[in-house]
């Protein structure tokens, strides 16, 4: 493999307007729209994504039975430092799981509980 192993994340939603307004405040970005794919009733709204740095992008996804919540992925979010996105979650709608905590060399994490049920990660090296 001569790329990446992780091009794309998905976080399946049930109500967007919530979902966004969650994932707007915690980190601090605007959302962008994006086309349906043709034939689809899909809503997708993307998170932000600097072409020339390091990392991914994905979007919030809402569809007719799609599913959200039950964690059958965990996606980590790269933060300056975790818990200043971690200090947002509750006032956002959504809740703390596990706060800042070390994970040795490999810097910090904590654990976060969207308003959709989805629990995500958030990684920092300070």
């Amino acid at each position: 493999m001569n790329h990446n192993p992780v091009g794309w994340f998905e976080i399946y939603v049930q109500d967007m307007d919530r979902a966004r307004r969650f994932y707007e405040t915690v980190f601090q970005v605007t959302l962008e729209r994006l086309n349906n794919p043709p034939g689809m009733n899909i809503e997708l709204w993307s998170f932000p994504m600097q072409k020339d740095q390091m990392g991914i992008s994905g979007a919030l996804v809402k569809m007719d039975n799609g599913p959200s919540g039950g964690n059958a992925v965990l996606v980590y979010f790269m933060c300056t430092d975790c818990s200043t996105e971690a200090s947002r979650v509750t006032a956002a709608g959504g809740q703390l799981v596990r706060g800042k905590m070390s994970i040795g060399e490999y810097g910090h994490i904590a654990l976060i509980q969207d308003t959709e049920g989805n629990m995500i990660g958030l990684h920092s090296m300070q």
